[in-house]
């Protein structure tokens, strides 16, 4: 079970993680996103990041701390 979290909405996020390799570089790069079911590719809360809301939509996301 990875990181969930609850927006003032009352709706509950859990996020996910994926490697993707950039086209332009061929660099793989760790992407995390939210979604409102559990997937296998739950993950925790990385380390130096905090979960913000969007003020109009209460959609979240990361932000370096």
């Amino acid at each position: 079970m990875g990181y969930a979290h609850e927006n003032k909405k009352g709706t509950t996020y859990y996020l996910n993680c994926k490697d993707v390799t950039l086209k332009s570089t061929g660099r793989v790069q760790r992407i995390y996103y939210f979604s409102k079911d559990q997937r296998s590719t739950a993950c925790d809360l990385p380390d130096g990041k905090n979960v913000v809301e969007n003020d109009k939509t209460g959609l979240p996301f990361l932000k370096g701390k």
